[in-house]
């Protein structure tokens, strides 16, 4: 069940470095080859580049997602995972990841390595994805406080519903989302459940 509208806060945090911020360049099993700007990992067909992906659930199982902000160069307005971003030129991953989660919604939790992948999604003739990423879970329940930069919108959703609304319509949400969402549905239900999810 979704929270209440009213208690969703969007707080005017301002945008971390768009473009400009350095990215880190991988090959396929993840070693650093090199770095890039943000823009210019996601031009064209995309630079292989080290990504992340969280799934935070709620005492009751619910899934915290988020409908990216208008403003975004890739998937403007379209559903995604709680968050997901990059680590910065000489950042670790666990560093990256809490920095982020605080960044885009403003909570804080312990976060669980889940499975890491690559894909490449074409958004359109200019600009894409091409990213390994490594997939997060973790259980809040703290007042999310997201910043309007980053998000439009944002409600919890139990799974089952999520299962109904990507099978209804897939065209809503990031193509990574529905790739991860896949996979954790399939292989990671016992990792979900040893967050202590009722």
């Amino acid at each position: 069940m979704d929270q209440d509208p009213a208690a969703h806060t969007v707080l005017p945090i301002g945008d971390s470095l768009a473009g400009a911020e350095s990215l880190i360049l991988v090959d396929e099993a993840d070693r650093e080859v090199g770095h890039a700007s943000r823009a210019r990992c996601h031009e064209g067909r995309g630079l292989l580049h080290r990504a992340f992906s969280l799934f935070v659930f709620n005492d009751r199982g619910e899934l915290l997602i988020q409908q990216r902000a208008g403003g975004k160069r890739l998937w403007p307005l379209y559903w995604s995972n709680s968050c997901c971003s990059h680590p910065r030129r000489a950042e670790s991953m666990d560093v990256a990841i809490h920095r982020r989660l605080q960044e885009e919604l403003g909570i804080a939790c312990p976060l669980h390595f889940l499975f890491k992948f690559k894909y490449q999604a074409q958004f359109d003739g200019a600009g894409a994805e091409h990213e390994l990423c490594s997939v997060f879970i973790g259980r809040s329940n703290e007042t999310v406080r997201a910043n309007q930069a980053e998000v439009a919108a944002w409600r919890w959703i139990a799974p089952e519903g999520l299962d109904a609304e990507m099978h209804e319509r897939s065209g809503r949400f990031t193509p990574w989302f529905v790739q991860e969402w896949a996979r954790i549905r399939r292989d990671h239900q016992p990792a979900v459940r040893a967050l202590g999810i009722d």
